[in-house]
Parts: structure tokens; sequence; C-alpha cells
């Protein structure tokens, strides 16, 4: 039994093997999560003196988004309020607080709706509140349909898939050479 055989905590070169062709098949043909961390105000923070409105207006939401706030601890806090409370600057009531004491909260945007956010040290008088809209991820574009004719677009999305096969194979390959299974 060699070193490297010894060292493996969870079976023989082959299953090592195995495992890392399939991990890499499926890091090449998994789809893209497309998921984004928002810090709120950008470089500003969640902080006074921020147009919150402007900061959010060209900017698309989607579920399984995240905003993060990063603010003074000492001075702000983050509270969901409702729309009546975010207009009037109301956290008597708040649907959440996400508020952890740190200054630097994460807030999940997991359903789609509209959210609202303010201050409730008195910042949100100046202005230090946020409302944003929610929606779901647009579906991906549908591509025209691919005439049997061209064939090289044809053999370009098989290459896609065959690429990772290969290299699997070739690992597997490899390490039956290397280790004389």
């Amino acid at each position: 039994m060699s070193l490297f055989t010894k060292a493996l905590p969870f079976g023989s070169p082959a299953t090592v093997t195995g495992l890392l062709a399939f991990l890499f098949a499926v890091l090449f043909m998994a789809p893209q999560v497309s998921a984004k961390r928002w810090i709120v105000g950008g470089k500003m923070g969640w902080t006074t003196n921020v147009n919150y409105t402007i900061w959010a207006q060209d900017k698309h939401f989607y579920n399984g988004d995240w905003l993060f706030f990063v603010y003074d601890r000492n001075q702000n806090d983050v509270i969901e309020v409702n729309k009546t409370n975010y207009e009037t600057c109301n956290a008597e009531h708040p649907v959440h607080n996400w508020t952890t004491g740190a200054g630097r909260d994460v807030t999940p945007l997991n359903v789609t709706r509209h959210y609202y956010f303010i201050s409730s040290k008195g910042s949100c008088y100046g202005g230090m509140k946020v409302a944003i809209r929610v929606e779901n991820l647009p579906p991906p574009p549908s591509g025209a349909p691919l005439k049997e004719k061209n064939t090289a677009t044809k053999s370009t999305h098989q290459s896609l898939f065959i690429l990772p096969v290969v290299f699997a194979i070739g690992a597997a390959w490899d390490a039956f050479l290397r280790f004389g299974l």
C-alpha cells in the first residue's frame, strides 16, 4: 500500500478519482447561480446624507438576493416596516428588526414582494430609508431553433458536454496507470 493510499480517509485512489471526475463534471454542467449581495448605499453604506431612492432606482432585486447593511452600530439600525410606516418613519410595529448589533446586517430577499427599511433612531426623517421591489428571476432567453444544416453550432454544443466526460475518463485512466488498479 502506498503512502498516498494510506493518507486517503475515504477510500481507494479509484474512489477519489471517480469522485473528482464527478465533481468536475457537475461544476461544468451546473447552471449559473445568480443571487447577488447588494451593499445598501454602495460605498457610502447605510448612513445619513444618501438618497436611497436614487440608489435603488436602477437596480433589479431578485428572489434569492441579499441586502447587506453596513453602518455605525451606535447611531443607526435596520428595521423592516410596512409601506405606511415607511412613509411616516414609524418603527413602533416593525415587520422585522434586522439589527444584530454589529453594524453589519444581512437581510435575505427570499419572498417576491415590496420591502421597506428604515433606521428608527431619527435618521429616517433625514432620508435614511429604502424601498425595494423583489421579483422572480426572468426565465433564460430562448434561443432560435437550430437548423439541422448548421452542423458547426450543433457540434459546438455537443463538445460542451463531451469535454467533461473526456477529462473524467482521462483522470480515471491516469489513476489506473499511476496506481496499478
